[in-house]
Formats: C-alpha cells, structure tokens, sequence
C-alpha cells in the first residue's frame, strides 16, 4: 500500500551498513552511556576534547574519511520522577531541523531503543516526520516545497527498521490529516472544503462516508447544531457540514468506539463576539474534528480485525450577522432536552451534543461501547494543565473501568500525555436549568477561563444536552463517556497544528 500520498508522507528508506555512504547527514540522538555505532564514535569522542559545548547543545561536525556530516543532538540525562519520552521527540525535531539548515537532503537517522521507555525509537522518528511536515496551503502554493528532504534514511542495531517505518508512516499518515484540517485557514478548511478533503482522502477505503448538509435535516435532527449555523447558513461557502465516518471490521467486534470532533472552522464568538483581539488563531477551533478524522486515517490503513470504529465531525463557522444565534433563545434539543443559550460563544458543546445523542441511540445496539468528544473548548483547559496536554474527563462508567488512568498511560507511552480532570456534582448542578421551561442551561456569562471549573462544566453539558445522564452506572444499560479538551494540546497560532491526540488513541486502541 502507497503511504505517501495524499497527504505526502516523507519516503522512508531502511539502510544497510553498506548503504550509509548513500547519506550527506547522520542524524544521532545520544543519551547517557549509550553505546555510539562504530563509525560515529570516534569522531563523537574526538570533538568532545575540543568542544566543551559539544555534549549540551546540537552540533554539526564532519564525519572523517567522507564527505558526509554528522548531526550530534545531546539528548541528556533523565530525572527519573519528571522526564518522559517527549525528550526524544523534540530531540529528533531540533536535530532534523538543524541538518535542514545545513543544506541536508538525504539524512540517515541513527534510532536507539532506550531500556525505560518502550516506544523510544517510534517516538524519535515520529518526531522528525512532524518535523519535516509541510502545511497543506504550503504544498498547494508551491508543490516544490512538499518534501522538506528528498527521502530519510532510517538505520537501528536493535530494532526492525522495515517495522519501525512502516508503522511511523502509518501513524504520521493520520496526524498529517489532522494537521491538514488543524492548522489550514478558515476559507481552506470551510465546511463544504473539509467535506470535499475528507471525501478526497476516504476514496475507494474501508471507510463508509455520508453527510448531512440540507438545512431541514438539521432543524429537524440536530437543532443546537442548527443554531450554531444559523448565520453562516446565508454565505454558501460557509454552510454547515456533519460528515459521518464507520469503519466496521472484518470479525465480529469486541468494542465499539464513538468520536463526536468539535470543527468549527472559525469562531468568531458569534453574537458574544470575541474583542480585545480573542478572535486571532480561531481557525484552529477545529482540531477536535481533525484529530477525530486522523484517527480515522490510521483506522483505515491499520484495518483492526475486532474494533468497530464511528465518528461523527459537526463543520460550522461560527459567524455575525442578522441571523445569529443569541443569547437567552430555548431551543429544544434532540435529546428532547429544553436547553437554554447563555453565550454564543459557547457554540463547540452546541454542534457537538446532538451528534452525541445520535451515537448515544446507536451504541444502546452496540457491543461494548464508549463514546468520545473531542475539542479545542475551552481556555480554562489550557491555564489549567499549560502547553501540550490534553485533558480526559470520565463520565461514572468510564471512570469505573480506570479508562482516563489507561488513555493517560497511552499518552505517556508515546509521547502525546493526557492530564485526568473528575466530573463533580457542581458541574452537573451548574448546568440544570434555571428558569421554568429549561431543562438546562448552555453555561455561564463569562468565558470558560474566568469560570471556576470551566474546562469541567461542559462535560456536564453534554451529558445533560444529549440525554446521556439517563445512562450512569445505576442504569440498566450504562454508557461509557469521556469528553477530550484538547485546547492546550492541539497547537496554538501560530505555531504549527499538532494533530494531538490522534497518537495517545492510536496507542490505546490500535497499538
């Protein structure tokens, strides 16, 4: 199968010890005692006599008796209670980008296992792919510029090389969907556009795909997406998309997965605008669906025989205008809830709830299953866990399988970590409704970042908006339920899209 395309993915060649002559560069991570390849070595301990810096910064030195050079990054030592593998990754990515610097074209990556961390070489090369990553704007602008390198060589005394590559093309395929649709502007990734790529990118697979995009069916069906959509509605190249996505395995599955992704391709606050410049770097509020679709690339070509996979990605443009959605309308959800709008700019847990309530109708039939939302929603997650986590929020079901402590252990595995938040009975109570006729109410009058438990509250949203709460541990029929903020992880403009967590739920489901 052709991993390169569509989008491109860096062509990875294994090589041999008689092949490394073929390289301008080799690339070394070199951690504490380990042991350096022979024909690196003695220029590594020749250097270190005559640079004092050598072994704390990234160096580039000849390699002697060839033409070639070597790229010496320093990874350094571990604390044992604090570091974890991320050390690799952004080691692998600040040594590939300093041998691009060099004018390298060919590199030859040296890949090491560690003995603490299990997915040290997986890591470290993916780490250089989403380095070598180019925008999809970029490419379509000048296809000159698609491959940073013409192809990477990757080399390993201790690992299977042709595995290695193979599974980090795979991996890198779908973070490169997410990254597509994350980072690429508003009018790139519209609604009918990511329609159009996702389309482009699921053609003749084992995905099954459909859309809704006619404006009765979401009146009818998905109301509080409706709403969210009401204004863009007007500008054809910005109306509203659901895109449905279902892989089904070959063997009768043993668990059901459902991913509702949050793609609001522009958030502009809506009636609530955004001021004080909060409207800069609003194209990225639709990471949930990008990540939610990566996953689905990885799906695809991995083809698990005992895993049945359902996303479901609501695509609006959270617009201004005469027929905006505003503030203290009751509109009635499909859960049949009566739900209030408190703020408009509130809109990810409006487009997202009633997709959940659909999943939740469906996997009542399905064996096994548990049921996501993925979203950029709120500031309050990224002042609460800082730059590069993601956040798990566990409903009573999920929490009692221990599923946020194994999401989190898959993220920490691979380098892509989950901090764990706890629904609590405040989050649930803050949202019931307030006034005669509300079921409840969409959230407060303050943005989620000035909101004690902010990240928290709208996990209880969209339990109570889509008729989950009637499904916990004391019913007969309990449904496990987590809600991804992924606000602090997702990439912040305008640095580049990380595809977050698209690799913590490969590793967990698909590794």
């Amino acid at each position: 199968m052709d991993y390169s395309s569509n989008p491109p993915v860096t062509k990875l060649l294994t090589a041999t010890n008689s092949e490394i002559v073929n390289y301008d560069s080799i690339v070394l991570l070199s951690a504490p005692s380990q042991k350096l390849p022979e024909f690196v070595a003695p220029v590594v301990n020749e250097a270190k006599k005559y640079d004092q810096a050598f072994e704390s910064e990234v160096s580039v030195v000849p390699l002697l008796k060839s033409s070639q050079r070597l790229i010496y990054y320093p990874i350094g030592s571990f604390d044992p209670d604090y570091d974890d593998v991320r050390k690799f990754k952004e080691g692998s990515a600040k040594a590939i980008k300093r041998a691009l610097k060099a004018g390298s074209r060919k590199p030859l990556l040296l890949l090491n296992d560690h003995p603490r961390f299990e997915k040290a070489a997986l890591v470290t090369l993916l780490g250089v792919l989403e380095a070598l990553y180019t925008p999809i704007q970029v490419r379509e602008h000048d296809a000159s510029k698609a491959n940073k390198v013409d192809h990477l060589g990757i080399w390993s005394e201790t690992s299977d090389s042709n595995i290695l590559a193979n599974l980090a093309t795979i991996i890198e395929s779908g973070r490169r969907v997410a990254c597509d649709i994350g980072d690429a502007d508003p009018e790139r990734m519209s609604p009918p556009r990511i329609e159009e790529y996702i389309r482009k990118i699921f053609a003749n697979s084992s995905i099954k795909l459909s859309t809704v995009s006619d404006l009765k069916e979401f009146s009818k069906d998905y109301p509080l997406f409706e709403a969210v959509n009401r204004a863009a509605h007007q500008n054809e190249r910005h109306r509203g998309r659901i895109v449905y996505l279902e892989y089904n395995p070959p063997e009768t599955p043993r668990e059901t997965i459902f991913l509702v992704g949050k793609g609001v391709t522009y958030d502009t606050g809506g009636a609530n605008v955004k001021v004080g410049g909060g409207m800069l770097g609003m194209s990225r509020d639709k990471c949930g669906a990008a990540a939610a679709v990566g996953f689905m690339r990885v799906v695809d070509l991995l083809r698990p025989k005992h895993l049945k996979v359902v996303v479901g990605v609501g695509l609006v443009r959270n617009s201004i205008g005469s027929n905006s959605y505003v503030p203290d309308e009751v509109i009635t959800a499909r859960s049949g809830a009566r739900v209030r709008v408190i703020n408009t700019d509130a809109e990810g847990r409006m487009i997202m709830a009633d997709i959940l309530c659909k999943f939740k109708e469906q996997a009542l039939e399905e064996i096994n299953p548990h049921l996501y939302t993925i979203a950029t929603l709120t500031g309050h997650a990224w002042l609460t866990v800082g730059d590069g986590y993601s956040i798990v929020i566990d409903n009573g079901p999920a929490y009692k399988t221990g599923h946020c402590f194994s999401l989190q252990k898959a993220g920490d595995i691979i380098g892509d970590p989950f901090e764990i938040s706890t629904l609590r009975r405040e989050d649930i109570s803050s949202h019931k409704g307030k006034m005669e006729g509300d079921d409840v109410v969409q959230g407060g009058d303050k943005p989620s970042a000035q909101t004690p438990r902010g990240h928290q509250n709208p996990a209880a949203f969209l339990l109570l908006a889509s008729g989950l709460d009637k499904y916990g541990s004391d019913s007969q029929k309990p449904l496990k339920y987590s809600h991804l903020d992924i606000a602090a992880s997702a990439g912040s403009f305008p640095d580049p899209a990380t595809g977050s967590p698209v690799l913590a739920l490969v590793q967990k489901y698909l590794l």
